[in-house]
């Protein structure tokens, strides 16, 4: 069952502490491991982390989601989560994404097991500079994301892919094809619709991003948004969604169950408006 989250939704993390440039495509992600050990060391979970450059953020978004990623590995909500789980420690890679072939890894496979491994990790994060690309092909994405895990030293118990965006799919295949791929292979797919500005036509946003993501983007149990909705609350909504994440809950409050129906916005309304515009 897949649910929305607000931001309130970071009353969870208390909760938990309380028992608490562009255009590069990546080369193999095999090539890319950070450690050999000669045995799959397991994990509580191994964490994709799927961020959105394309050229709808404005530089300073960029530069705020990047921060809020990094800050919120080392939160104590984020280390208190780790001791939550049977091992202690999680797997991270973290990957920019735009087009269907334009995908970079910012930080191949860590394990974070404490504060010291958490600080390694954010300060790789925010030293790498900030880069902005064309199209938005969050199926590219999925599908670049699903061999890391096969190519990964990590055996994680939960498998998850959290792909952050500022708009719907138009580049490459539909994304439900993706998304229905990774969750025949028991990967669960959480979301961080972006929407921090008004929907614009110049920018080919959508309003209601939160349901496009509900609807067509995200799935696999427990699966979850969370919706950022003023530029303020970049930073808090992703520590939200990571603690949960490495914690393995979804919200304590659940609340509007995603409709087993259609879709409430078409799954294919990015493709439309790139050809509505651009005639292609």
């Amino acid at each position: 069952m897949r649910w929305w989250v607000s931001i309130g939704a970071v009353l969870v993390a208390g909760a938990i502490a309380g028992g608490d440039v562009a255009g590069v495509a990546a080369p193999n992600p095999g090539l890319l491991l950070a450690d050999s050990p000669t045995a799959a060391t397991e994990v509580d979970v191994a964490l994709i982390l799927a961020v959105d450059v394309s050229y709808s953020m404005d530089m300073d978004e960029l530069a705020i989601q990047r921060e809020g990623y990094a800050q919120a590995i080392v939160s104590p909500d984020f280390l208190q989560a780790l001791k939550t789980g049977p091992n202690g420690k999680v797997a991270v890679t973290y990957f920019e994404w735009a087009a269907t072939n334009d995908q970079k890894i910012i930080i191949p496979w860590r394990v974070i097991d404490g504060p010291e491994a958490a600080d390694a990790v954010a300060n790789e994060i925010m030293k790498t500079p900030v880069r902005r690309a064309s199209r938005t092909s969050i199926s590219g994405a999925i599908h670049f994301a699903m061999p890391l895990f096969e190519n990964s030293p990590y055996h994680g118990l939960r498998r998850v892919i959290d792909i952050s965006g500022d708009g719907p799919n138009n580049n490459g295949l539909p994304v439900t094809t993706a998304r229905d791929a990774a969750l025949a292979k028991g990967i669960v797919i959480n979301g961080l619709p972006i929407m921090a500005k008004q929907p614009s036509y110049s920018t080919m946003d959508i309003a209601d991003l939160d349901f496009y993501y509900e609807d067509c983007v995200i799935g696999g149990p427990g699966s979850f948004v969370v919706p950022i909705k003023g530029r303020e609350k970049f930073k808090e909504a992703i520590r939200t969604k990571l603690v949960l994440e490495v914690a393995g809950r979804t919200p304590e409050r659940r609340v509007i169950p995603v409709s087993s129906q259609e879709p409430r916005i078409p799954c294919t309304i990015g493709e439309r408006i790139w050809r509505q515009r651009w005639g292609q």
